[in-house]
């Protein structure tokens, strides 16, 4: 089951152990989450959306009764816009927080034109502009660099970091041992509430690129469940439980996906048959747990994640392909 929560807006949502979750609104609602953490007087935000996002992420503060000088931290996940796009739109606003980031990710908020400049030349100045903005650049002695087993500490509620690479080698997630519970990015997939069935959320792998690499993800995620959480607070979508019966499923959907993408991996038209090959292994998946919406719905709410994933997956091929040369 799902964390039960209380709402206190239609886009901010109390949870149990002083979290909250707050829909960002990027794309739609239900896609990406950024957490408020409370302590002592004292908060943080796990993630923060896009630029669009701010507004939202200032609402809720004032939804939840806490002012903009009591965030302490920004802790971003890692540096995918649609993580951690409005981090330095938000700092601005925020006068006493830090930036909390993974070592790998630093240097992208500090100067974010590169970042900016490979969302452009991928999706078109438009498109970029739609749906992230102009990246706004952090300060250098407001950043805050992690390391994996370190330990933050938010007014007496600490906060472990794990290096948890497979998604993105810039990726880590923090465990907060007041809920059990492991913030996870991407590390941990996807679980969009269309998906819930009778059995609890359903989950898929979340492949993006172009750091991808299969045997790091299930590495890193035998090392969450090492922990034994009782809930992972997933940014794509919100608290879900069952830990252990969600993580044997997102990664049996991985070694499918491998599966499959070693099987077209000469195919002509390889991306086209990447993507025909993921939609069949998560609709059927779905469709396996119970899942009773139209194959037009379930394609609908895919679509960005098939070809990501696919993009992923096809740029991981590739590298596999070069250490075999």
């Amino acid at each position: 089951m799902a964390t039960p929560h209380t709402s206190c807006g239609h886009f901010v949502h109390r949870l149990p152990h002083e979290i909250a979750v707050v829909d960002t609104g990027f794309v739609r609602d239900g896609l990406a989450a950024s957490y408020i953490i409370r302590s002592n007087g004292h908060a943080a935000f796990v993630d923060t959306g896009t630029n669009h996002s701010v507004p939202r992420l200032l609402a809720a503060l004032e939804a939840l009764d806490l002012s903009r000088e009591q965030v302490d931290y920004v802790i971003l996940t890692h540096v995918h816009l649609d993580h951690a796009g409005g981090a330095g739109l938000l700092l601005r606003q925020l006068p006493n927080a830090r930036l909390v980031v993974h070592p790998r990710g630093a240097r992208h908020m500090i100067d974010p034109s590169k970042l900016m400049a490979g969302v452009k030349a991928v999706y078109g100045e438009e498109i970029a502009a739609r749906n992230y903005g102009e990246l706004v650049p952090v300060p250098e002695d407001r950043v805050v660099v992690t390391r994996d087993n370190m330990v933050l500490d938010l007014a007496g509620r600490p906060l472990l970091f794990a290096d948890t690479p497979g998604h993105a080698l810039h990726h880590h997630c923090i465990w907060d041992a007041t809920s059990r519970g492991w913030f996870t990015g991407d590390t941990f997939g996807i679980a969009y509430p269309e998906f819930a069935t009778e059995e609890g959320a359903h989950i898929i792998p979340a492949t993006a690129p172009v750091q991808f690499d299969p045997e790091q993800l299930r590495a890193s995620i035998e090392h969450l469940l090492e922990f034994d959480p009782l809930v992972v607070y997933l940014t794509h979508f919100g608290a879900v439980g069952q830990p252990h019966r969600i993580a044997k499923q997102l990664l049996s959907q991985v070694d499918a996906m491998v599966s499959a993408a070693r099987a077209v991996a000469n195919h002509p038209q390889r991306h086209d048959a990447l993507k025909r090959a993921f939609r069949d292994i998560y609709i059927g998946e779905l469709r396996a747990r119970g899942c009773s919406l139209s194959d037009r719905e379930l394609e609908d709410i895919l679509a960005m994640d098939v070809e990501l994933n696919a993009q992923g997956v096809g740029v991981w091929l590739d590298k596999q392909t070069v250490g075999c040369r």
